[in-house]
């Protein structure tokens, strides 16, 4: 994070909820930038500020890539880099989390049945090794980032995208999907044509609220549930319940004097939130951090309070899937 940005943090801090609750987190990174650090010593710094997390998922971030060898298969690397992350964190001499016990990576499925050999090397590099993904994340709006994997418009139904996504479930390897409010639709057609595919949805399909969106909250939502609703039909389709506090949502936490309290984060998100476990249902949905890209908003501590206020009337069985044995099945963590 930038210099300043922990004292920012540090000016909210919550006592936690349900402290002993067990917690799979399914959806952090980790990178070595310039100006931003966040390896094994910064993560656990994260998950142990309090709650309970037993084990967390890594997903891909473009890091640690081979820096020679057949460009198709540099992505490799990052596996072989985090497996190491979680080989430390499995000696037991980091504490009792288990970091990255299952490891998501990256392979660009545009080489069609191409993509079957970068997937082999993933699977060679790590027995921890789940699924990938291939981020969709596109919008004609300059004002919208697209996705580190420079996507396409329409990439989801490209026949030789779909050559390659063909490639995952004979490997028995799931897909993150991480694309914009506008492309779920385009997601349903996809999770339709391979119902065989395990599709994990990433931060509740991305409801944008910057640039051409901004002033269009409630239509916006009034689509998004429309389009979830849709997608939910698809039982090969499981959701991850986060991500909802980055900038590009809209919400412009991080531009307050003050990071926001959990209750301010139910307040603002909730609704997605309910309407996703309305329509998916606990059995399909798990909370994920997305950390650190989260933390420009809100600390650890406060996202998972958030999160455990968002479902306090839950049943036991309900909170467990949603906090730990949904992520655990689908990713493979015994």
């Amino acid at each position: 994070m930038a210099v300043g940005a922990q004292e920012w943090l540090d000016q909210v801090v919550e006592e936690v909820v349900e402290p002993d609750l067990p917690i799979c987190d399914p959806h952090h990174h980790l990178w070595d930038h310039p100006d931003s650090r966040y390896l094994l010593d910064e993560l656990l710094e994260d998950t142990g500020d309090g709650h309970n997390v037993v084990s967390t998922v890594f997903v891909e971030c473009a890091s640690m890539y081979r820096a020679s060898g057949d460009e198709t298969v540099r992505p490799v690397g990052e596996t072989e880099f985090v497996n190491g992350i979680a080989a430390m964190s499995a000696s037991g001499r980091y504490g009792t989390t288990r970091a990255c016990a299952g490891i998501v990576s990256y392979a660009d499925l545009n080489l069609g049945a191409d993509a079957g050999v970068v997937l082999d090397a993933h699977i060679a590099a790590s027995s921890r090794f789940r699924g990938i993904r291939h981020a969709a994340g596109w919008d004609a709006s300059e004002a919208v980032r697209n996705s580190h994997t420079d996507p396409f418009a329409g990439m989801l139904a490209d026949a030789t995208f779909r050559e390659g996504f063909a490639q995952l479930a004979p490997r028995n390897l799931s897909f993150d999907a991480w694309l914009y409010h506008p492309q779920i639709c385009e997601l349903t057609n996809l999770a339709r044509a391979f119902p065989d595919t395990t599709i994990i949805l990433d931060h509740l399909g991305g409801p944008l609220g910057i640039g051409p969106y901004e002033s269009s909250r409630v239509t916006i939502f009034n689509q998004w549930r429309e389009d979830i609703a849709a997608l939910a039909e698809c039982e090969n389709v499981v959701a991850k319940l986060g991500g909802m506090v980055m900038p590009i949502n809209g919400f412009g936490f991080h531009k307050h004097d003050q990071p926001p309290g959990s209750d301010a984060i139910v307040a603002a998100t909730g609704d997605y939130y309910r309407h996703m476990l309305d329509c998916v249902g606990a059995e399909r949905c798990m909370f994920e951090s997305n950390f650190p890209v989260d933390k420009q908003s809100c600390s650890y501590r406060t996202l998972w309070n958030a999160f455990k206020k968002l479902v306090a009337d839950a049943s036991a069985s309900e909170k467990a899937a949603l906090f730990h044995d949904t992520a655990a099945r689908v990713y493979r963590i015994s």
